[in-house]
């Protein structure tokens, strides 16, 4: 079963001030479906002086953006949602088309957790409070929050829909004005979300969209030195670039990077529940998801029992077209990636690894073009790279413990510390391994639970700062400390 096209024409050009234009060079970017590997569209490669360009209507767009009342400016983002909600069958589509996600959970998951994300922070816009501190006798203290300015925003391939929401909501609710940077592999839905907000009436400039490749627009957005805060989400290794290039004006850095989640089985769990939540943990989005269940932590006296009912199921994922509502995996979303999970599996093997299932390309006619692999099940030791390097594909690497402190030592084992998951019926196990994993979010008989009012984001080399959540108004604002001398008397020492 497939999805009629009656899409509206692809958007390719930079949204600057309000105007829809090709870059200043006229270069462009071809923009290929992972399914089959045509090109969908050439879209503007945005340069350096783009990217000032936009930076300068941001800037222009500001000082009106800011002063607007806060329900105003959570009234148009509420507008957003009801646009984004009602072309929810063409960015389902245009999602699934570009990035390879199946559109079964594009209309399932990405397009209603967008809607979802900017009804929040449209609610949230006016609920941003300060506070009064008790401090000296005679004098009150009050603490405002102010937006940081212009906002920087670098949004990668793997959600691109929903990503572009989780930064714009609290950024644009809070007073800021924004230059976003999509992946230059998966721009379309952002550059949708940007027509859609010109037609609910977003006031020029408040939000501009430059397409264009990370070694150059993303880093002139990182190292702009009127930029105020750039937040980023994608791998440790460009994480720390942003933050070299982001030294010039010291801005405010937000960075959601890689993990490698522990998802562990205890002896008790409901293991029917556990083996469906390892399945989504891992293969939901062709595993191409930072929170990624990715190291499988089992039980010795559960292991094979668990495995048997694991491998069947993953052996069962049905891959396919991501436009056909039947499929649940589709293609990785490039060739290059598709390339590196691949490798990942002979990495497996030289260090003693067992391949139990997968490990390949799928073979037939249907799987020739796209960048496909399979669901791919590895056996190793906690010391092996694949438990130990982010894989980003449906690769799951499987360990086994016998005693909960060893389980705890594996799944803090790594240099990452994003998500983390466990099964067990026993209560106080649960608050005991969630008080000690070393992880920004912990999910207890589930994986991979998001919501935009929970704050999103990690510790160690999985980056700072939080997404989503009252914290993510705190990431877009900066406290303004405002003493006043109620008593109208100078102090003692000042008197003749």
């Amino acid at each position: 079963m497939a999805i009629d096209d009656h899409s509206p024409p692809i958007q390719s050009k930079l949204l600057i001030g309000g105007r829809w234009c090709d870059g200043v060079e006229g270069t462009t970017i071809a923009v290929t479906n992972p399914y089959d590997g045509t090109v969908l569209t050439h879209v503007a490669a945005a340069t350096t002086a783009d990217v000032d360009l936009a930076v300068d209507a941001a800037e222009r767009a500001l000082p009106a953006w800011r002063a607007l009342a806060a329900h105003d400016r959570g009234r148009l983002l509420l507008k957003l949602a009801d646009a984004i909600e009602a072309d929810t069958a063409n960015l389902a589509r245009l999602e699934a088309m570009d990035t390879g996600h199946p559109i079964r959970d594009c209309l399932s998951l990405d397009v209603p957790r967008t809607v979802l994300c900017f009804r929040y922070f449209g609610g949230m816009a006016d609920k941003l409070e300060g506070s009064v501190v008790p401090v000296d006798a005679g004098f009150l203290n009050y603490v405002e929050r102010e937006p940081i300015g212009v906002v920087g925003a670098i949004v990668p391939w793997n959600f691109p829909l929903m990503f572009t929401s989780w930064k714009m909501g609290p950024a644009l609710a809070a007073g800021n004005t924004i230059v976003i940077k999509p992946s230059e592999i998966t721009p379309l839905s952002t550059l949708r979300i940007g027509e859609l907000m010109q037609q609910v009436g977003f006031p020029d400039g408040v939000v501009n969209i430059v397409t264009g490749y990370g070694n150059t627009a993303g880093q002139r957005i990182a190292e702009h030195p009127r930029i105020g805060k750039v937040a980023f989400t994608g791998s440790t290794a460009t994480g720390r670039r942003i933050v070299e290039a982001s030294a010039g004006n010291l801005k405010k850095v937000q960075l959601e990077l890689g993990g490698k989640g522990p998802n562990i089985v205890f002896a008790d769990a409901n293991i029917a529940a556990a083996v469906g939540g390892a399945a989504f943990a891992i293969f939901h989005n062709q595993g191409q998801a930072c929170i990624a269940g990715s190291r499988l932590l089992l039980h010795e006296s559960i292991a094979d029992a668990f495995l048997e009912k694991f491998v069947a199921l993953a052996r069962s994922i049905r891959l396919g077209d991501p436009l056909d509502l039947d499929t649940e995996m589709g293609p990785l979303t490039s060739q290059l990636h598709q390339e590196r999970v691949l490798s990942f599996v002979d990495i497996a093997r030289e260090q003693g690894g067992e391949v139990v299932t997968g490990g390949r390309r799928p073979e037939g006619a249907a799987f020739d073009t796209g960048y496909f692999v399979e669901p791919t099940i590895v056996r190793a030791k906690p010391d092996h790279r694949v438990a130990q390097e982010e894989v980003f594909g449906p690769f799951v690497t499987v360990l086994t413990f016998n005693s909960d402190e060893e389980a705890l030592a594996i799944a803090n084992g790594t240099q990452y510390g994003l998500g983390a998951g466990l099964w067990t019926q026993d209560i106080t196990r649960a608050h005991r391994f969630a008080k000690r994993l070393h992880a920004g979010m912990v999910w207890i008989n589930c994986y991979k639970r998001v919501h935009p009012g929970s704050p999103f984001g990690g510790v160690g080399q999985s980056g700072y700062g939080r997404e989503m959540g009252f914290e993510a108004m705190r990431e877009y604002t900066v406290a303004k400390s405002v003493w006043v001398n109620v008593d109208a008397q100078l102090p003692p020492f000042y008197k003749r």
